[in-house]
């Protein structure tokens, strides 16, 4: 069907076989492979012609974790190596992971689009959650203020925004611990696509992100 002779045909199968784990179950008949495997097999299907631009059409619902990953590893390759790929998935964090930019689709529309980090920057800043050791009876709120801005307390744990996400977390330990602030936890929680979802949808179920 693509135009490939029967040598290069078989040595195209071979290869595809080889990159998506299908090799020792070459000789299998299809209907014994599990869920995972037929995904994998449909995968190399489609790469028979080295596509340049690549539809992918919720190639990883139902499976189980291990074989998700991968096909995550896979496209994340192929997108590495050139070919463009347009995947549809219900699963917002496959999106994060994988895709350069993300568009929302409601009733046939895009509804929000952007990459992951500017639709995340949308709906808020990350923000560090602390927990103050038993005893602990400073005040912080002064210290945690020279970083950002304060947000109401949350299941006895402080909350503060942090512009600089990540590289916040040592200037604040630094701040505390000099401040003989001892602190029991300390999370950095960022926001998700699953957040932006939620800020765009208030909650009504939508078709799938793409």
């Amino acid at each position: 069907l693509h135009g490939l002779g029967r040598t290069e045909g078989q040595e195209r199968s071979r290869e595809l076989l080889r990159r998506v784990g299908l090799t020792d179950a070459a000789k299998r008949r299809v209907g014994t492979y599990s869920g995972g495997m037929k995904r994998r097999l449909d995968l190399a299907s489609a790469l028979v012609h080295r596509p340049s631009v690549l539809f992918l059409d919720e190639p990883t619902t139902g499976l189980d974790p291990v074989s998700r990953k991968a096909i995550w590893e896979e496209v994340a390759e192929l997108n590495d190596e050139g070919t463009t790929v347009f995947l549809t998935t219900q699963y917002l964090e496959e999106a994060d992971q994988l895709a350069d930019r993300v568009g929302i689709i409601s009733s046939g529309r895009i509804v929000a689009e952007g990459t992951p980090a500017s639709l995340k920057a949308e709906v808020g800043k990350p923000r560090l959650e602390l927990a103050l050791a038993a005893g602990s009876e400073v005040d912080c709120a002064g210290v945690l203020e020279r970083h950002g801005k304060l947000l109401p307390a949350r299941d006895g744990k402080l909350i503060v925004e942090v512009e600089g996400g990540a590289s916040e977390i040592a200037p604040v330990v630094r701040d505390l611990d000099e401040a003989g602030i001892q602190v029991e936890s300390l999370d950095l929680v960022e926001p998700t696509l699953d957040d932006v979802f939620v800020h765009i949808t208030g909650g009504r179920l939508l078709e799938d992100p793409a």
